[in-house]
């Protein structure tokens, strides 16, 4: 089933599906058009479609943004079998109150200076859309769906589920 909503109903779901999926793939162009990908995570969703992400100001990815800033981010959790595809336009903040905001201890390990660490630099991306597929079946009646296919020699038909497509 596809769902359209509008933007602030769209973003809220997005916000519920993504919450607990720390861990996203961010990919960024490269300055020869390839595309570079990396795990980040994410420290916060705002309820404006902003996401945001601790990162380093001598990373690779900083010249790859100030060139062009559009970048997509994938989450996947296969417990639950939520994935969620982001596009949006990064941008570089150097805001010690966001730092302050956002800073755990978990982040010395990338900065052992603390919040007050030199190197660091936000990371926010605007989502201008995003897509998600959602399916209720547990992985084993999945399973089962994919060798039934197998054996029958029909098309895997996956059980009902959820996919919609948010628009900023």
């Amino acid at each position: 089933m596809e769902n359209s909503q509008n933007k602030a109903e769209g973003l809220k779901m997005l916000k519920e599906k993504i919450k607990d999926i720390k861990v996203a793939m961010l990919t960024s162009v490269n300055p020869d058009g390839s595309l570079h990908s990396r795990p980040m995570q994410t420290q916060e969703i705002k309820d404006d479609g902003a996401l945001w992400f601790f990162t380093g100001k001598n990373s690779g990815k900083i010249p790859e943004i100030k060139n062009d800033s559009h970048v997509s981010l994938g989450y996947a959790d296969p417990d639950s079998n939520t994935y969620v595809a982001v596009c949006g336009k990064a941008t570089l903040v150097s805001d010690q109150a966001k730092i302050d905001e956002l800073w755990n201890d978990m982040l010395k390990a990338w900065f052992p200076e603390g919040k007050s660490d030199p190197n660091i630099i936000l990371l926010k991306v605007t989502i201008t859309s995003a897509e998600y597929w959602d399916s209720p079946s547990s992985n084993a009646v999945q399973l089962f769906g994919m060798v039934k296919a197998m054996v029958t020699g029909e098309a895997y038909k996956p059980g009902p589920g959820e996919h919609g497509k948010i628009t900023a």
